[in-house]
């Protein structure tokens, strides 16, 4: 079991790492999640050996590593860019592992043929790697890292550089490998579908900090800060009376004639325009985009938040549309307010990052 406390890694006097805990248990798969420049590859760095500490303890099985140089610690590492070795094949660059450990040849060329079949690459040995697709090249990549029998398998952003359609093949086959290798994995990323696909537990990092670790569903139904919740994709909103998560879909728009009824009936009988419902707020349409099956509406409250509304009805409100919005209470996430808070896009009035 990995154990990491108190991890300060720093850089120019600025904290990369910020008292970061870290746990990875037996067989278990973790995935860091964060945006870029949160302190996601500084940590694998630091867990590797490969970024000074400034505090901190790492610890395997309750041993210290803190004098154990890289190699020996015996954690395998997946470099983002794959870091391949342009001058030897296929082969020689998953053997290479095992090579500098003078491993026997044959050891190196039956376990060389067994990874090549586990990553769905049979017969690839003598090929160039320069030669070889991305998607090929990120599994000779992972079959490299794991020649060497890691006790702890660590990615870095595995399937960053691919595109949409093989990311979701390939999620599917690494939890595969993961499942029958029975290793523990430790891996980063930005892409919230990969982390949630792939990880038994998720920890969330913001600024070097860890902001959440818990397991996917808990993370997705009950972000615990602002921070995460956004990063998350949801609107965070104090519009209706309390400091919520609510994702875009919860949120009703009520525009043109929809909303004159909606006024008009819970307005009762009262004289003149219909006042705005309760539980409803006054918005103004921001803009929009197409998403496939609904329109993204983002409108701005009276209060200056920006939030964004999945809107399925069939009059798609331009730019400058009054407007009314609901929230559906029962999905709505209480959070308590702090310094992510007052960070918040949302609560400043631009936009957030876009959920996948």
């Amino acid at each position: 079991m990995l154990s990491a406390r108190g991890l300060v890694v720093r850089y120019d006097g600025v904290a990369a790492l910020d008292q970061v805990d870290l746990d990875v248990g037996d067989g278990e798969v973790v995935c860091v999640l964060g945006p870029s420049g949160s302190g996601k590859s500084t940590l694998l760095r630091a867990v590797a050996g490969l970024a000074p500490l400034a505090a901190g303890t790492v610890t395997w099985d309750g041993v210290d590593l803190r004098d154990t140089p890289p190699h020996r610690r015996r954690f395998g590492l997946m470099f983002q860019d794959h870091a391949l070795f342009p001058h030897l094949d296929v082969a020689g660059n998953i053997g290479f592992g095992l090579a500098m450990r003078r491993a026997p040849r044959d050891t190196i060329r039956s376990r060389t043929e067994a990874l090549l079949g586990l990553v769905g690459l049979p017969g690839f040995g003598p090929r160039a790697v320069h030669a070889l697709s991305g998607g090929e090249q990120q599994r000779v990549a992972l079959a490299r890292a794991l020649a060497p029998e890691p006790r702890l398998l660590m990615l870095d952003e595995p399937l960053g550089a691919l595109d949409r359609a093989l990311r979701e093949r390939l999620v599917d086959e690494l939890r595969g490998i993961f499942a029958r290798r029975e290793r523990s994995v430790l891996l980063v990323t930005h892409d919230h579908e990969e982390a949630f696909a792939l990880a038994d537990r998720v920890v969330v990092l913001a600024a070097g900090r860890v902001e959440q670790a818990a397991d996917a569903v808990t993370l997705w139904q009950r972000p615990a800060t602002p921070f995460v919740a956004e990063f998350l994709g949801y609107n965070v909103t104090a519009a209706f009376g309390t400091l919520v998560a609510v994702r875009p879909e919860a949120l009703t728009l009520e525009v043109g004639t929809e909303a004159a009824a909606a006024g008009a009936g819970e307005a009762g009988s009262r004289d003149g325009p219909a006042a705005t419902p309760a539980g409803a707020v006054p918005v103004t349409v921001v803009d929009r985009t197409f998403r496939r099956d609904h329109f993204r509406v983002r409108v701005r409250t009276q209060g200056g938040e920006v939030l964004d509304v999945a809107y399925r009805g069939t009059a798609i409100p331009p730019a400058g549309t009054p407007a009314r919005l609901r929230l559906d209470g029962t999905r709505a996430v209480p959070l308590r307010p702090g310094p992510a808070c007052t960070e918040s896009p949302h609560l400043r009035g631009d936009s957030h990052t876009d959920d996948p």
